[in-house]
């Protein structure tokens, strides 16, 4: 089963990475654009709730979403004419339901470290920015990020880090026989040889080999963080 949980793992992870790493600094970003502060107060109060419930919770609600009467399944066959089907029936729809309902779970809390990055950039340089003639976008591309690139970069360190965890509990709870080619990865195969099956030391060892190569990923992320932006964990 190596090289199918191997690139089941990689594939969830990676794709988490691209698309759920810029999710909560786009957010910060619009956020920290809210003038109303009684609406701001909602739109953070609402991305938050999710980290705050039961994973449980959560992948109930995502499995009633995706069901074959669920509010996404018929969106989806509304605009795209696809089968009215359960979509966690469909091995080709796991991996966007997971990264997708990660990001929904995730984004608003991962956020709050980069709105405390942006209240700790200099607001004179944003003074001498317009006086230049530069407008918000361009005030955020050129004063806003860099303010906030080492913020920015040691999380994505701490991530890349982590590239070989992926967390078994959700998969557990989300996955079934039926799409076990794309769902199944390297902590749930563990959790199947180490408590179901018995097999201590073989699932240790799995986990060992999946602390070496995060440890090695993140010694050379850092090694070339350090190299190229002067940022590192160390």
């Amino acid at each position: 089963y190596f090289e199918r949980v191997l690139r089941n793992t990689l594939t969830l992870s990676l794709t988490s990475l691209l698309f759920g790493f810029p999710a909560p600094i786009v957010l910060a970003l619009l956020m920290n654009e809210l003038k109303n502060g009684v609406f701001k107060r909602v739109v953070q109060t609402v991305s938050y709730l999710p980290h705050f419930i039961s994973l449980v919770i959560i992948c109930a609600m995502v499995r009633e979403f995706v069901s074959t009467n669920g509010f996404v399944t018929q969106l989806l066959v509304s605009l795209f004419g696809i089968e009215k089907i359960s979509l966690l029936t469909n091995k080709e729809f796991y991996l966007p339901t997971y990264v997708i309902s990660t990001i929904w779970t995730n984004v608003g809390f991962n956020s709050i470290i980069y709105l405390a990055a942006l209240s700790g950039v200099n607001m004179d340089l944003y003074d001498a920015a317009a006086i230049d003639g530069a407008g918000r976008f361009k005030q955020t591309l050129h004063v806003t990020l860099p303010g906030i690139a080492p913020t920015i970069i040691i999380k994505l360190l701490l991530q890349i880090g982590h590239i070989m965890s992926v967390g078994h509990e959700k998969t557990l709870l989300l996955y079934n026989d039926g799409i076990l080619e794309t769902a199944d990865i390297i902590s749930s195969y563990v959790y199947r040889k180490g408590l179901l099956d018995a097999e201590m030391s073989y699932s240790t060892a799995i986990g060992i080999f999946n602390s070496v190569i995060n440890f090695t990923l993140i010694i050379i992320a850092n090694k070339i963080s350090k190299k190229v932006s002067e940022v590192s964990l160390w």
